[in-house]
């Protein structure tokens, strides 16, 4: 079994801190179990096994980026929150950046009047 310092170990925290910021993000959990990952971290259809996530969260609340709540639970700390954002920005760039030509200013006039009211460079095709 891998441990937490391995390359499987340190590549499974990563995909938990992304996992919990998103989950944090969209309202679904604040505060997580280890059962409450295992449907996501199963790296080429294996299953990662419960006790070597409860290691990964430990590792994560030694680092400061989780801590343990009083059910029992672990929730990111504010340090976690930004290195989990961190991340999940990272690994999701490629699909959440602004568009070329697009504005990302919501209170543009361009999203009323269209792209020829945009006064931010944001290009008519």
């Amino acid at each position: 079994m891998p441990d937490g310092g391995s390359a499987d170990g340190l590549r499974r925290r990563d995909e938990i801190l992304q996992m919990m910021y998103w989950l944090r993000g969209e309202g679904l959990l604040d505060e997580v179990a280890p059962h409450d990952l295992l449907r996501f971290l199963k790296p080429a259809g294996e299953s990662v096994p419960a006790p070597e996530v409860e290691r990964d969260l430990q590792g994560l609340a030694v680092a400061g980026m989780v801590e343990l709540s009083a059910t029992g639970r672990y929730r990111l700390t504010a340090r976690g929150v930004a290195e989990g954002g961190r991340r999940f920005a990272d690994a999701f760039e490629g699909m959440t950046r602004q568009g070329h030509g697009a504005c990302s200013d919501p209170d543009c006039e361009c999203h009323v009047l269209g792209p020829e009211a945009c006064v931010h460079g944001a290009r008519v095709p």
